[in-house]
């Protein structure tokens, strides 16, 4: 089989995924259709409809885009027959059901970023370099029916530097992950569909040595500052530039100030201040004390206004020593 012969049906939804179906397209592959999520209100008054990133290339592309509201809807699963795939690939997508991914004769993978089977769940990135990891990668693997279990195909390894936050690790992880599926897609052109992939069981003796991934919400967000200061270095990086880990400065008077943090460095300086209390000169830096040290602030975002460095904060609004965070 070649690459003209291979049909492909690609699924993803956001700009991670673009990367990956860009590389299937500029490099010949027969892409025969791509599904995406249905577009989504926007505005105001979510009046305006807005594409996925997806399928904002797609259509660039001039690819063919289905856009189901339910995977088992037997409208879509006519259509998705009618492409007659050869191949499914999935990136950053739903989980699929059965009579989806079962359907093409090479079976579907997915491109996940993690080393599975680390990181299971919807935000592998995210809880990566929240943990404190070195390392991360990602993974082709065969759907099966429980999420991100399937066999794993194939790996690639990324270091993760002290200074990187999830969108840095993001962007390398999408280019890297573009390059592991186009590779993916060969070894199953060269081997007619059958080779060898190895079951997640063999890297781990009990689940309860994997650290998993699941969804992140916005109480999820919240920096307890009563921890050590790398624990809170590494979830704030973890969550930049989205969706943002926050807290609340409060100030003598009471007011809260809601703020998402951004960027920040470590002070690691002995204190008897309690975790959360503010250390300021009003001028160059704001420090906020946790368990075993400080963590200064460097770039946040007050609710309702844009990014900025703690400098213009400081300089505007003049805090002190008496305000705190919560």
């Amino acid at each position: 089989m070649t690459k003209d012969d291979l049909r492909i049906v690609f699924m993803g939804t956001p700009d991670f995924a673009v990367e990956s179906l860009r590389a299937l397209v500029e490099g010949g592959y027969h892409v025969v259709g791509v599904v995406t999520m249905p577009d989504k209100p926007v505005g105001r008054h979510g009046s305006v409809l807005q594409a996925s990133a997806v399928k904002q290339y797609a259509v660039s592309a001039g690819l063919p885009v289905l856009q189901p509201e339910k995977l088992k809807d037997e409208f879509f699963i006519r259509e998705l027959q009618a492409l007659q795939a050869n191949l499914q690939i999935v990136v950053a997508f739903r989980m699929l059901p059965e009579i989806v991914w079962n359907m093409p004769r090479f079976g579907t993978f997915n491109l996940h970023a993690s080393l599975l089977p680390q990181y299971r769940g919807a935000a592998p990135i995210n809880w990566a370099v929240i943990n404190g990891e070195k390392e991360t990668g990602v993974t082709t693997f065969f759907l099966a029916r429980e999420m991100d279990t399937g066999r794993i195909i194939r790996q690639e390894r990324l270091p993760i530097a002290e200074t990187d936050d999830a969108g840095t690790v993001h962007d390398a992880l999408m280019i890297m992950g573009a390059k592991l599926v186009t590779e993916t897609v060969n070894l199953l052109i060269e081997k007619d569909g059958h080779i060898e992939s190895i079951p997640q069981e063999t890297f781990y003796e009990d689940v309860k040595d994997l650290h998993p991934a699941p969804k992140i919400f916005t109480e999820t967000c919240r920096i307890n500052w009563a921890q050590t200061t790398v624990r809170i270095y590494d979830f704030i990086r973890g969550l930049s530039p989205y969706p943002a880990a926050w807290t609340e400065l409060v100030t003598p008077e009471g007011k809260r100030l809601p703020a998402k943090i951004f960027q920040t460095g470590k002070r690691n300086e002995n204190h008897n201040l309690i975790p959360g209390a503010v250390d300021t000169d009003g001028k160059h830096f704001l420090d906020v004390a946790t368990k075993d040290g400080f963590i200064r602030i460097l770039s946040f975002q007050l609710s309702g206004k844009k990014r900025m460095p703690v400098k213009d904060f400081l300089n505007g609004t003049k805090p002190d020593n008496n305000w705190h965070v919560e």
